[in-house]
């Protein structure tokens, strides 16, 4: 069964669990690219501005698909040391593997952030929002981001996670998931339309809020 239709029914959806968060001071903040979507249906409903937290997952090197941890912008990294003991992981590979993923980090941000200056979260109520929670190391790495940029509040917001994986998300004040089903094993399994989101429609949606939240056309 597919609980959502695509990402932007299952951020209405996800929005309408954080009705009682608006105000004045809250920040969305999508995880690009496929969290971005979900974000943009979650500002909107909110009245609150949309942003960025780029963030990439650590990869095993043997099994790259299973996360080891996670990297963000301003150097924060998360490791999970127990799996990375388990999978005889060396320091070196772990480092090998970061300054892989740093690089495609560093380049996707001087992309999306082109023409936009980083919204300033100090003080404020960040709202971290991707499409699901699979491991919880990228959530985790988004909230060490946004305490290092001041944020005084941070939740995280999904419409899907793993049972497993909500609990280890770390650095949230909340984290809001709309499903966690037994069982779980993807992310995509559960939308019915789970197609890649290009870094065009994230620069487009970004470009949309601007313009919402400076009283411009749709």
């Amino acid at each position: 069964m597919h609980e959502f239709l695509d990402r932007a029914d299952a951020g209405r959806r996800l929005a309408a669990r954080l009705t009682s968060l608006r105000g004045p001071d809250v920040v969305v903040l999508g995880l690009p690219r496929g969290g971005v979507p979900v974000a943009a249906e979650v500002a909107a409903a909110l009245e609150a501005p949309l942003d960025l937290i780029v963030v990439r997952k650590l990869g095993i090197p043997f099994q790259p698909e299973v996360a080891m941890g996670a990297i963000g912008e301003g150097g924060v990294r998360v490791l999970d040391e127990a799996l990375v003991a388990r999978a005889g992981v060396s320091a070196a590979d772990v480092d090998a593997v970061e300054r892989q993923e740093r690089a495609t980090l560093d380049s996707r941000v001087a992309r999306f952030r082109t023409g936009a200056e980083r919204l300033d979260l100090t003080g404020r109520t960040a709202i971290i929002v991707d499409d699901g929670i699979a491991t919880g190391a990228t959530a985790t790495a988004a909230c060490g981001v946004a305490r290092q940029l001041g944020a005084a509040r941070v939740i995280v917001a999904a419409p899907v996670g793993g049972p497993d994986a909500v609990p280890r998300v770390g650095g949230a004040d909340d984290v809001v998931c709309l499903i966690q089903p037994p069982g779980f094993y993807a992310v995509g399994a559960h939308y019915r339309d789970f197609g890649q989101t290009s870094e065009e429609e994230v620069a487009t949606l970004l470009a949309a809020a601007r313009r919402r939240m400076a009283g411009g056309a749709p």
